[in-house]
């Protein structure tokens, strides 16, 4: 269930107070605290491979195609 879905049968059990409580308790999609990285450039949810140290919270093609820009080094 999407969170549009809840937002609509929420309206609907308005005139409802106990019914609402109990879908409200069971049926809405729970905040995230933790779970999949998204990239801050492009997007992309963490398939491959991030990059979060130093903050960059970057996919590794925005990385690759950003490293010079934001002052890394290619040694080998």
């Amino acid at each position: 269930m999407t969170t549009s879905d809840s937002k609509k049968v929420v309206k609907q059990l308005k005139h409802k107070p106990a019914k609402m409580i109990k879908f409200k308790k069971y049926n809405t999609p729970k905040t995230r605290s933790c779970g999949r990285k998204k990239c801050t450039m492009c997007g992309r949810t963490g398939v491959g491979g991030m990059i979060n140290s130093y903050g960059l919270k970057l996919c590794r093609c925005c990385f690759r195609a950003n490293a010079k820009e934001l002052g890394f080094k290619k040694y080998s």
